[in-house]
């Protein structure tokens, strides 16, 4: 199963039996068949049908639409799984304090987990950063070995924050002086590697977002991240464990020299990933997919134990339309 990126401007997107059909001022420039799809990404000035949409809701694929420069996403969504008692559960225990915080210290322990074994694997490779990565490692087991201390969501926000003020001040060692990294900012980014990451993020939690509708939960009631009006607070719950491996993959990038300073813009309003640039990142996180939709299916699976349900997949969801969710 593949995802499909479309980020080219005046694209028209029309049905042709069971394939997509795309044309460039009327003229036919592609075709893709849409059986092997799970995901599409749309990005720029993209134009479809309602015909199209229902199609794709047929095939169960999820639409992610990414807006602006900075790919603030949209979801369309396929209708969710047929057992409503996935998400009164998930709701009933979004109301106990006490089984929020542990299932959110596991979230944080198993993404400080995540971040040390990297450094670990990286000190053995990189002889310069040994040290800076060396030190970071034991500062982060120091914080996860408070994580079972912190007696409510805030506290334990604090250790999560603190770590990740130390992982992050480690990576400056061993990533390219040419990117300009000083630390984790956003909204917007200022430099090429947190341009990457943020976009990452993005796609991984939309990822997340239309896998855990399509498992019977409801996206905005989280644990950790609480409600909050217009947030995907589970999806956020979930892409804490998982954001270590999209950090690793948008490394990974610079140091096989995929991407480099070349391919962004830097302005008053932020460092943004060029067109070249994205049809490189696009490319490789096709290949990367694999990697982080197994994450994504086994904290799905973490999370229907946690709950006392059965894995996602044991009752199966009839194809249905496709419905929006902002």
């Amino acid at each position: 199963m593949t995802s499909l990126y479309i980020d080219r401007r005046g694209t028209e997107i029309e049905l042709e039996s069971e394939a997509i059909v795309f044309r460039e001022n009327g003229e036919r420039i592609g075709t893709v068949p849409i059986a092997p799809l799970t995901r599409i990404f749309i990005r720029g000035d993209v134009r479809l049908s309602a015909a199209v949409l229902g199609k794709l809701g047929e095939h169960g694929i999820g639409v992610v639409v990414l807006s602006g420069r900075q790919g603030k996403p949209s979801l369309l969504l396929a209708r969710p799984h047929n057992d409503a008692a996935r998400r009164v559960r998930q709701i009933k225990m979004s109301l106990d304090a006490d089984a929020c915080l542990t299932l959110a210290q596991s979230l944080v322990e198993r993404k400080i987990a995540r971040q040390t074994q990297w450094f670990d694997e990286l000190r053995q490779s990189d002889r310069q950063a040994r040290y800076d990565l060396s030190h970071a490692i034991k500062l982060l087991d120091g914080h996860r070995e408070k994580l079972p201390s912190a007696e409510n969501l805030a506290q334990l926000r604090g250790l999560e924050g603190s770590a990740a003020a130390c992982y992050f001040d480690a990576l400056k060692a061993v990533l390219p002086e040419s990117l300009n990294f000083t630390g984790r900012n956003r909204r917007p980014p200022r430099d090429p590697f947190n341009a990457l990451i943020s976009l990452s993020y993005t796609l991984v939690h939309a990822e997340l977002a239309i896998a855990l509708y399509g498992a019977g939960f409801d996206p905005y009631v989280g644990f950790y991240h609480q409600l909050d009006f217009g947030r995907e607070s589970l999806a956020s719950d979930l892409l804490e464990p998982l954001r270590p491996l999209a950090d690793r993959f948008v490394f990974s990038l610079f140091r096989k020299q995929i991407l480099n300073k070349d391919h962004f813009s830097a302005t008053e309003s932020g460092c943004f990933l060029g067109k070249a640039g994205r049809a490189h990142f696009y490319a490789a996180y096709e290949d990367e997919k694999e990697i982080l939709r197994q994450g994504i299916g086994q904290e799905i699976e973490w999370l229907c134990e946690q709950l006392g349900l059965e894995k996602p997949g044991a009752v199966e969801a009839a194809p249905t339309p496709l419905m929006a969710a902002a």
